[in-house]
């Protein structure tokens, strides 16, 4: 065995961090400059205001579920349906007054989503929808609830719920299953945890896939079908409801409209590519 040394180690005295790693960092002025507001002149000002009106909360009116809505809820019945409609259209409507149906028909549902974030918000609205009583939650980091008759979770869980009745013979304990963001899909990374819950769920669990932004719907329908031996009904929205606008904030904390009356490209914001072209901004260090 190795002699023991009988020198004693002393712990070498701690040594000061540099200044750039201590909490009185200072500020590099050449990055870190002041911006103060340029007064926009009156033509600018008139174009904000186009950009700016109608903001706000609209007045409260009764709920008539457009056409769309009403052709997906009928057609849930009894087929798979895709919905492909703009954000703000009232997709999750269609999911909502399925769900209400269900449970008043003492059967279960579950709600899947790309993000815990989503699923959190999504778990809190429907608590109080349905009653916390009826509504559990599943996510990688959260289990509450998990006997509910709906069940709110990542498309991840649905997926592994679906592994484990598959290598135990049993079944996944849902009804109606409802895949939020579908064209996740599509994902690089993410795409085949959806591809496996659409192929792995049974037929008699009805699916109700919702998207903004899925592409050749059509097309996605048919695969479905050809993999669940079911029949996809395609409800496409009309126009979008809530209006987009795009503006630019300038470093000098001026705001223009990206496009004048007129629908064309605001020539008002020429004068920022010059600056950039100029080597007008500042990169900063990281």
């Amino acid at each position: 065995m190795p002699r023991k040394s009988g020198r004693q180690w002393k712990r070498s005295p701690r040594k000061r961090p540099p200044a750039e790693r201590s909490n009185k960092r200072q500020r590099d002025h050449r990055s870190s400059e002041t911006r103060v507001a340029v007064p926009q002149t009156l033509s600018q000002l008139k174009a904000v205001e186009r950009l700016l009106s109608g903001i706000g909360v609209p007045e409260p009116r009764p709920l008539k579920p457009d056409a769309f809505q009403l052709e997906a809820l009928a057609a849930i019945e009894t087929e798979d349906v895709l919905v492909t409609a703009p954000t703000g259209s009232g997709k999750t409507w269609i999911a909502r007054e399925e769900i209400r149906r269900l449970l008043a028909a003492g059967k279960r549902a579950w709600y899947t989503t790309p993000l815990k974030a989503l699923t959190n918000s999504k778990y809190t609205e429907f608590s109080l929808e349905f009653g916390a009583e009826n509504v559990g939650i599943l996510t990688g980091d959260r289990k509450e609830n998990s006997d509910a008759p709906l069940i709110v979770g990542t498309t991840e869980i649905y997926r592994n719920q679906l592994f484990d009745a598959l290598r135990e013979g049993g079944q996944v304990n849902t009804d109606f299953v409802i895949l939020d963001e579908a064209h996740y899909l599509a994902d690089e990374e993410r795409g085949h945890v959806w591809e496996e819950a659409i192929i792995l769920s049974p037929p008699r669990i009805r699916l109700l896939l919702l998207s903004a932004t899925v592409g050749r719907a059509d097309d996605f329908a048919s695969w479905i079908e050809d993999i669940r031996g079911t029949t996809v009904r395609v409800v496409k929205a009309g126009p979008r409801p809530v209006e987009l606008r795009a503006g630019y904030l300038s470093s000098d904390l001026q705001l223009f409209p990206l496009l004048g009356s007129d629908g064309s490209y605001n020539r008002d914001l020429d004068q920022f590519a010059k600056q950039r072209s100029s080597g007008g901004y500042r990169r900063r260090r990281g």
